[in-house]
């Protein structure tokens, strides 16, 4: 490799900036033609805003291509001194990682299923046991191997048949989550040559060992739209098509229920689901309705015996409750309540057994499991005492046991598998994730719940850790993170990578903004659609709480954000970019007017329901009150750092490279503003455990750089 002297990266640097400049301003060079169709709905509503850089919306141009390798060369000129620093962080996020590890083993249909991973290997080992933990070890896929050809593997959706012979799953080599399924022979090895293209990558079996039902895509969409029936042998180009999601705001699944009587579609939207059944033991027959669907009506089915148990809204339930009906009645006018509505408690989910029923819940704002025996003789929660914790059962798809298996980490605590026995309460520690290195000691970390008051007087929770010992002088570098979206809750959670940055004195807080359905389903209510400001002004309310409070100052203040929390970063840059020194934005959601104007857009449609829809003109005029790349203006902005895939298809990259080169052109401060493209991947950033931290380490040095953090 060439390596760089100071005068050569000083000439990158000069020569990247300008080009990054030049080629901004070089408006609508290149129109695609859906551009046509958002200029017809931007007149619809007598607007006449012209995007200057829309035309970086076309991946197939050589000089986008050109445009975004030459932000990368930016970014490495501009960050040319970090890169040892870089190469040091990620050796030290991966020495703590234990290399040769394995998962917890699960039963399932007679087998003990694990996942392994051997050193130096980015990709995991699926392997599977007969009968006993001692039989003789089963390798289903080495994806190693299969990864060795592809800068990016992605391998997701096993399903073994009932008879345990044959195992589908799905392979994306590309990052755009469009799945190829293929059906291997377990005892044999031998992979079909039967291929399924644009696929979800899940698929599920019917018990006849021969039928295999899967979800296509829509080619330009990826909007997950028909079930299929693949028949064992056979062409799938000759596949039945089962059903249609013809509603372009709903997408659509199939899997089989716990009990395996039952194979289930469902058909989903942010606000209404609907399921259709088939008896597993005639998987070429009809599927059935269960509930019609009824728009604002939400509910989930679990089969047990000769009854279904529903979660849902019903009956205006905002936090959820269960009902109970018969297998030949399934209808809403059937449902009898089992556990009410609360208004103060979030019915999450629920895992059968054959003597228990375990709820999933949440109460103001802590995640709680709650074991109830069938016959009503016990009703308990297991204990947990910390306020930054996350709780949650894990694999448990047999009914005849008495064992539960959960899930608990705090965030100085690593992630734990444990069995509890329901009958005599004992509980068994399985794995705890080791933190390799010997220097790691959960007592040296302190953890708290804070609460920020919003403009509104609600009370914004967050969750914080950082070394014991450190003065609130308002000296402290802290970096806040959040999310907000589609009722997603950022719970407290472990992260061995983060000791990088909190061994060298970061303190790290998640701000449990309204979007999210931390405080109940109230909390997201009030966190989309026309209240969607809620989410960027508690952000903002618990980030200035912070600094009042003597944790950080806005000179040491750092956000980040993903995705919908990329979104939450370019607000919050537009509305109070005074208070933060940098902030990292990772496949942002900055483009929102543009793209939701856009059905052609994979993943469009569905999204109304979360955002609005703006060809609603009161939705069109809110969402361009707060939509990021819309509200960009000549102002000064915090340091930047923007980071994409190429490939994303669920935020496009365009949205991220227009908002930085409109940032790039009317920015009036001298902070650093980079961006960096994989080239190879997509929304989740790179394949293989090793490769991913690659992209953490781009974040953290980033973050210490700009607080003179050298080593």
């Amino acid at each position: 490799m060439k390596k760089l002297t100071f005068l050569s990266i000083a000439c990158l640097i000069f020569a990247a900036s300008i080009n990054a400049q030049e080629i901004s301003k070089n408006t609508m060079t290149i129109t695609p033609p859906k551009a046509d169709k958002v200029a017809k709905k931007l007149k619809a509503h007598n607007d006449v805003r012209i995007d200057e850089y829309y035309w970086l919306n076309n991946p197939e141009d050589q000089k986008v291509i050109d445009y975004l390798t030459k932000e990368n060369e930016y970014y490495e000129a501009k960050t040319a001194h970090t890169k040892k620093f870089k190469e040091a962080l990620f050796d030290e996020m991966k020495a703590r990682i234990k290399e040769d590890d394995e998962s917890v083993p699960y039963k399932l249909n007679g087998y003990y299923y694990i996942t392994r991973y051997e050193t130096g290997k980015d990709y995991p080992i699926y392997t599977r046991k007969k009968g006993s933990l001692n039989a003789k070890e089963e390798v289903l896929f080495d994806v190693n191997e299969m990864a060795k050809d592809y800068a990016y593997y992605n391998l997701a959706g096993l399903s073994v048949s009932e008879d345990n012979k044959l195992i589908s799953f799905g392979v994306d080599t590309l990052s755009r989550r469009k799945y190829d399924i293929f059906i291997k022979n377990l005892e044999t090895g031998e992979v079909y040559p039967e291929r399924v293209p644009l696929t979800t990558g899940s698929s599920t079996w019917g018990s006849d060992n021969k039928t295999l039902f899967y979800t296509r895509k829509d080619e330009n969409t990826l909007r997950a739209d028909r079930i299929y029936r693949h028949i064992l042998g056979t062409d799938p180009a000759t596949d039945e098509l089962v059903y249609t999601e013809k509603d372009e705001t709903f997408g659509t699944y199939v899997y089989k229920t716990k009990s395996r009587k039952y194979i289930v579609i469902g058909s989903y939207s942010t606000l209404t689901s609907e399921f259709r059944i088939l008896e597993a033991n005639n998987p070429r027959g009809d599927f059935k309705v269960f509930q019609p669907r009824e728009r604002g009506l939400e509910y989930n089915i679990s089969h047990y015996g000769s009854n279904w148990y529903v979660l849902t809204n019903k009956d205006k339930a905002l936090n959820f409750k269960l009902m109970k009906t018969s297998e030949g009645n399934t209808t809403k006018e059937n449902w009898v309540d089992m556990i009410p509505h609360r208004t103060d408690v979030l019915l999450e989910d629920i895992d059968i057994f054959k003597d228990f029923l375990v709820i999933s819940e949440r109460n103001n704002g802590l995640t709680k499991i709650r074991i109830k025996k069938w016959e009503g003789s016990e009703d308990y929660y297991l204990p947990f005492q910390s306020e930054t914790y996350t709780a949650f059962t894990a694999q448990n798809p047999e009914f005849e046991t008495k064992i539960l298996r959960y899930g608990y980490n705090a965030l100085n605590t690593p992630a734990s598998i444990l069995d509890f026995d329901m009958e005599t309460k004992k509980k068994t520690l399985l794995k705890q994730t080791e933190v390799l290195g010997g220097k790691f000691d959960k007592d040296n970390y302190q953890t708290e719940r804070l609460w920020a008051t919003a403009e509104d007087g609600t009370k914004i929770p967050m969750s914080v850790i950082y070394r014991k010992g450190i003065k609130k002088d308002g000296k402290n570098p802290l970096l806040i993170y959040g999310y907000g979206s589609y009722g997603a809750t950022i719970d407290p959670y472990f992260s061995t990578v983060r000791l990088s940055l909190l061994d060298r004195g970061f303190i790290f807080a998640i701000a449990h903004v309204r979007g999210g359905e931390y405080m109940g389903r109230q909390w997201y209510e009030s966190g989309k659609l026309l209240h969607k400001k809620n989410t960027f002004t508690d952000f903002i309310a618990a980030s200035k709480h912070l600094i009042a409070e003597g944790y950080t100052s806005k000179e040491h203040l750092y956000a980040s954000g993903g995705s919908a929390g990329g979104l939450l970063m370019g607000a919050i840059v537009n509305m109070a970019p005074e208070i933060y020194n940098g902030v990292i934005s990772s496949v942002p959601f900055v483009d929102v007017l543009t793209t939701m104007l856009d059905d052609s857009i994979p993943l469009t449609t569905g999204e109304y329901d979360e955002w609005g829809n703006p060809n609603d003109i009161a939705y069109y005029n809110y969402i361009k009150s707060y939509s990021p790349y819309d509200n960009v203006v000549a102002k000064d902005y915090p340091n930047m750092l923007v980071t994409t895939g190429l490939h994303d298809s669920q935020v496009q990259y365009w949205e991220p490279a227009k908002w930085v080169a409109k940032l790039r052109d009317l920015k009036t401060d001298s902070n650093l503003l980079l961006m960096y493209t994989n080239m190879d991947a997509g929304h989740g950033g790179a394949s293989g455990r090793f490769e991913a931290l690659k992209e953490v380490a781009i974040d953290y040095a980033f973050l210490l750089d700009l607080e003179g953090i050298k080593d």
